[in-house]
């Protein structure tokens, strides 16, 4: 009679064989995706401490934003704000150093007189929007880039408005840019070699000058004073002290310049014994000389001169 023979314990052996493979497979892979994690950091120019202080902020952030959801849901935002803050807070999460960059020309007590108000504030509290108006609203200020570094900076970049101008007002002169926004007062030593815009509504008229003086380049840099006349021409007085009347109109404006600096450059007209010249009834150019009050010397066309009776 044949015997059967049971191979006992044959199938825990396999099992344990594969079990004891598969963790053998599992530690393979979890070195090799260690060394390759490990080789990412070490090209990444962070030291262990600076690693430490983020994994810890990308958790903290982690746990705050989840909480912040599940406030939400449960429909208590306001709650969640504050307890969000609150988190934050005692996590170290709160402004506690400014920084201000960008800043030349313009006092930098301003900047912080606005910002200083965010000290000691949780960083999810910190309203960037509100903030960046509020510094757009100073006068220097072209714009302004508002950021949160965390765990406890707030970084504020500046760029400032370039100075274009010298606005003559009755009690002050004013700096102002290439818009004609009004940056802040200057003493009068300050303003040489800058171009003065006089008149009511000049600063108002700065871009418009610029380009006028833009279709004449020659002529620009030696145009001292431009007054705004009339609120409806320009009057440009060269560094020579000769005054140009111009025409209404931009268009009208812009030829005449342009017609007087080719005479200029034919006739040498600056520089010369003519105290102003009178272009505002085109195509006539009338020239005064001191030593003919009240009989000025009229250019018919470019060439062309003639005295009137």
């Amino acid at each position: 009679m044949a015997q059967q023979i049971r191979r006992n314990g044959t199938p825990g052996v396999r099992r344990a064989a594969k079990a004891q493979s598969r963790a053998v497979t599992v530690r393979k892979a979890h070195r090799g995706a260690s060394g390759v994690i490990d080789r990412i950091m070490g090209f990444l120019p962070f030291t262990e401490e600076q690693w430490s202080r983020i994994w810890l902020a990308m958790i903290i952030g982690t746990g705050v934003g989840i909480a912040a959801v599940i406030a939400s849901l449960a429909g208590v935002p306001a709650l969640a704000q504050a307890q969000v803050a609150a988190i934050a807070a005692d996590a170290g999460f709160e402004v506690r150093h400014v920084r201000v960059t960008g800043t030349a020309r313009m006092d930098e007590q301003q900047v912080y007189a606005r910002v200083l108000a965010q000290r000691n504030r949780a960083m999810p509290d910190v309203d960037v929007a509100a903030l960046r108006a509020e510094l757009l609203a100073l006068p220097w200020v072209k714009d302004a880039r508002v950021s949160i570094q965390l765990p406890h900076t707030l970084a504020i970049d500046i760029v400032e408005r370039k100075p274009h101008a010298v606005l003559e007002k009755p009690d002050r002169l004013m700096l102002i840019d290439a818009g004609g926004v009004e940056l802040e007062p200057v003493a009068s030593e300050k303003t040489k070699g800058m171009l003065r815009l006089a008149g009511p509504g000049a600063g108002k008229q700065a871009r418009a000058l610029e380009t006028l003086l833009a279709a004449a380049p020659a002529l620009a840099p030696k145009v001292e004073v431009a007054e705004w006349v009339g609120n409806r021409r320009w009057n440009l007085t060269f560094t020579t002290g000769q005054l140009l009347a111009l025409p209404e109109g931009e268009v009208e404006a812009a030829t005449a310049l342009v017609k007087f600096a080719r005479l200029d450059g034919k006739n040498r007209l600056l520089g010369g014994k003519v105290l102003a010249f009178d272009m505002r009834t085109p195509p006539r150019l009338y020239m005064r000389l001191p030593d003919a009050v009240g009989k000025p010397k009229v250019v018919a066309g470019p060439e062309e001169t003639e005295e009137t009776t």
